[in-house]
């Protein structure tokens, strides 16, 4: 972890408080990123690389509508058979760094009705559903180990998201977002059952990362690409390639609203 922090530091003199994961459907956030430097997770001691397409697989330092940020281009699924530690690890050297707020981004299946593929949702709320937590095993010292998560998704943060659609002209959907471990698609009945425990859209990835964000005492927003309809809601069927052509479809909308993001937290800052 020492070696990893390390070296991100002597990247940059910047010293952003603020970082972005970029999820599938994400990437083209890069193009509004004034980029001081960057370094693939190969050369991070500790960073998984991740073997997903979409997910580049790399830490960039610069500035996104005038704000320092650490972007994470890419990242490690539990469904790639990486253990909770490594899929956890970067957000612990995140914080470890100094970052002290974190916007996770994803893309997702819509479950609620009214979502249509390419819509924006913030999340409001998770459900964890990927069967572990990334906080079993020996206890860390100086983190508590029962983490309270009554408010997960920061109120603040969450509101510099909406303003920043607003700004954007990007409707924003809000919504519950539960998480499972894949990489199968779910099936219509699973569906049924998780729209029943007030899930609005379902997903891979975040909540790990919410989890370890929250022990480690960050505060954390996350936003959704709804890239296709859930299974039975869907009148085809599921596909990454559908999840890659709604994320570059919707890239334009999703790097604006992102960039003001930016913008709007340099203000506040």
């Amino acid at each position: 972890m020492k070696t990893a922090v390390a070296k991100i530091k002597k990247l940059s003199s910047l010293r952003p408080t603020l970082a972005l994961v970029l999820g599938s459907g994400f990437n083209h956030v890069l193009s509004e990123l004034e980029v001081d430097a960057e370094i693939p997770y190969a050369k991070l001691p500790g960073f998984p690389k991740p073997s997903v397409a979409g997910h580049d697989g790399k830490l960039l330092i610069g500035k996104l509508g005038g704000t320092p940020v650490i972007v994470l281009s890419g990242r490690a699924h539990f469904y790639e058979g990486h253990p909770m530690e490594r899929v956890t690890f970067a957000v612990r050297a995140l914080a470890a760094y100094g970052i002290t707020d974190l916007l996770l981004t994803n893309a997702a299946g819509g479950i609620n009705r009214k979502f249509r593929a390419g819509d924006f949702m913030v999340l409001t709320d998770h459900i964890n559903f990927m069967g572990t937590n990334p906080l079993r095993g020996p206890a860390l010292p100086g983190l508590p180990r029962f983490v309270d998560l009554t408010q997960a998704y920061d109120v603040t943060l969450s509101a510099l998201l909406a303003s920043a659609a607003r700004t954007a002209k990007v409707k924003l959907q809000r919504g519950v977002y539960l998480a499972v471990s894949g990489p199968s698609y779910e099936t219509p009945a699973e569906i049924r059952a998780f729209g029943k425990l007030s899930a609005d859209a379902v997903g891979m990835s975040t909540v790990p990362e919410a989890i370890v964000a929250r022990q480690c005492g960050l505060r954390v927003a996350a936003m959704s690409c709804i890239t296709n309809l859930a299974a039975g809601i869907s009148k085809h069927p599921l596909s990454h390639q559908e999840v890659l052509e709604t994320g570059e479809r919707v890239k334009l909308v999703g790097a604006r609203l992102l960039k003001e993001f930016g913008k709007l937290y340099g203000k506040e800052k």
